[in-house]
């Protein structure tokens, strides 16, 4: 019987043919000591990004985190300010993610409306990217997605390659 499984595992159509995704691809690490965004896919770092991160360092909490909400024109709830408008802080995108057990709700990478605050320490936690390319990185970040958060010296690919993401 078990030949017969290993026989029908191995010609079946179902069987998967190419390379075995890496764990986690794609994979985002943010390094808040730079305010910079990696976004890798298949192994390698394919784009890097200025980013904002919090005003205090204990405001972006580290950690490996799972993307698990992903909205188009987000509602900012805490000012009431509904998707789309220009008003809004969180721009036309988020890819939240399970941070400190908020079900990607609280946390997230999204866009803004403050584009001159790419590439400081001035939100609250969350991490912004210029409109235009986090709706670029939304269409290839599915839910599920790994994301790295750290403040380090290290390099995007030692990163990597220390949780998997690059061999």
């Amino acid at each position: 019987m078990r030949l017969f499984l290993a026989i029908l595992l191995v010609v079946s159509p179902i069987w998967p043919l190419g390379r075995n995704p890496l764990p986690g691809d794609p994979f985002l690490i943010i390094n808040k000591q730079s305010n910079e965004l990696a976004f890798i896919r298949d192994g390698v770092v394919k784009k890097t990004y200025k980013v904002a991160t919090g005003k205090t360092n204990d405001l972006t909490p580290e950690g490996l985190f799972t993307v698990t909400v992903k909205a188009k024109n987000p509602y900012y709830r805490k000012k009431n300010i509904p998707g789309g408008d220009p008003r809004n802080p969180l721009g036309t995108r988020w890819i939240g993610f399970d941070a400190k057990n908020t079900d990607g709700r609280i946390y997230g990478v999204h866009g803004t409306n403050q584009p001159e605050s790419i590439g400081k320490y001035i939100s609250n936690g969350c991490i912004r990217m210029s409109s235009p390319i986090v709706e670029e990185l939304y269409e290839v970040i599915p839910i599920g997605t790994k994301v790295l958060v750290v403040k380090s010296n290290k390099s995007f690919v030692q990163l990597g390659k220390e949780h998997g993401a690059i061999k």
